[in-house]
């Protein structure tokens, strides 16, 4: 008989840093649309202190997923929503769910932050399973507007142009 360890989503701690990083480069290894510096924008936002949340998720010891949020700003002022991403699952095992699984860990932790809502720049088939929609005048110029993408927790949507933490210039 085969015994499997479940996956577990929690808060990142100290020692899942390095894993953090490891994972997060060999998942954007070979992806698509990306500069491949992911695991730099995780690392200065933790620096910066605005790594809201920091979820992963470890099966043992080992962590085979992660999920980062970060502070956004519309026209320049904190509105109370926040950025999903970068988001990790590690190569081997994506296509088991462990993305969905945080990804639903991840909302439900902002909206137990009391966030108003959250973006997020990606797949729109992928992310759109999650409630995330394409909103006419919220805006991340410089991308195909599909793939830019907010859900609200209260509602309300704001208007403007959506700028990310300065960690997500990050290049080393």
């Amino acid at each position: 008989m085969e015994v499997t360890s479940e996956v577990i989503i929690r808060p990142e701690r100290l020692d899942d840093i390095p894993k953090i990083h490891a994972l997060t480069i060999a998942a954007f290894l070979n992806a698509e649309h990306t500069d491949h510096t992911e695991q730099f924008i995780v690392l200065r936002l933790r620096e910066a202190g605005a790594l809201t949340v920091s979820l992963v998720a470890a099966v043992d010891d080992a962590v085979v997923g992660h999920a980062a949020i970060s502070p956004v700003t519309v026209d320049g002022a904190d509105v109370g929503w926040f950025g999903l991403g970068p988001i990790s699952v590690d190569p081997s095992r994506q296509g088991a769910g462990i993305g969905s699984s945080l990804m639903d860990a991840a909302l439900n932790a902002l909206r137990e932050l009391g966030a108003s809502g959250c973006v997020v720049l990606g797949d729109p088939a992928y992310y759109s399973r999650f409630g995330f929609r394409v909103h006419r005048g919220l805006e991340y110029p410089g991308v195909p507007a599909e793939y830019f993408q907010a859900i609200s927790f209260d509602g309300d949507v704001p208007s403007g142009i959506v700028t990310y933490h300065d960690a997500f210039a990050a290049t080393e």
